[in-house]
């Protein structure tokens, strides 16, 4: 899932400072998961933006929704009819969701209300943990299921580094150094040989520009 943390009222505040009527967006999607935009934290960033502007003697308006997901156009049309209400939009979504519907609801602005952090996995109840960097050309096979990349603070694709001692990272002894567990995982698993496998340098160009992805069977069925 995609992890967020909520950006401080007082900097949502300063964003919409010229407005006095917005809209607050959330999603039923990551962001709720990580209780930072979901319907709770709508209704809660909506009336604390209301009672910070009225102790200002600057009301403001604020209206509320939250859609399935802001990453798909389907249902960011579900915003339309108040978009058309409103001079700004605050969007609780990721980063994902921030830019499509921006680009949805132009020239009506859409500011951020979260800091977009990390793909990550539930370890416990309110603790996320970054598992993924997205980067396009996944080893998982080569390394017991675990992410060298997103886990590895020097994201070496050959490990350990001189540094590691006693299964902990040389950058703190709070991070497992993850080239350690993929040699416990891959002892476990009667796979060891695959630590003395050559993994290439990651080709980086590759992760240039916008990266695209096309189901060409899926364009040919819609026309």
């Amino acid at each position: 899932m995609i992890v967020v943390e909520n950006k401080s009222v007082e900097d949502i505040l300063q964003m919409i400072a010229p407005y006095k009527k917005v809209l607050v967006a959330g999603c039923y999607g990551c962001v709720t998961v990580c209780l930072a935009g979901g319907e709770k934290e709508v209704g809660l960033l909506a009336s604390q933006i209301r009672m910070a502007r009225q102790k200002e003697g600057n009301p403001i308006e604020v209206l509320e929704q939250t859609v399935e997901r802001q990453c798909d156009k389907e249902y960011l049309d579900k915003f339309q009819d108040n978009v058309r209400e409103v001079e700004a939009v605050v969007s609780l979504a990721c980063g994902i969701g921030i830019q499509y519907l921006a680009e949805v609801v132009e020239p009506v602005p859409v500011f951020p209300g979260v800091n977009t952090q990390f793909l990550g996995a539930n370890r416990d109840v309110g603790q996320w943990e970054e598992f993924c960097m997205a980067c396009g050309e996944c080893v998982l096979d080569k390394t017991g299921g675990l992410c060298p990349i997103a886990r590895c603070s020097k994201h070496l694709l050959n490990g350990p580094c001189g540094g590691s001692q006693n299964g902990k990272c040389e950058v703190s002894k709070e991070i497992d150094c993850v080239w350690h567990l993929i040699y416990e995982r891959l002892s476990a698993l009667g796979q060891l040989e695959k630590m003395a496998e050559y993994i290439p340098a990651k080709n980086w160009h590759r992760n240039e520009g916008p990266r695209k992805l096309v189901k060409e069977e899926l364009t040919l069925e819609r026309d």
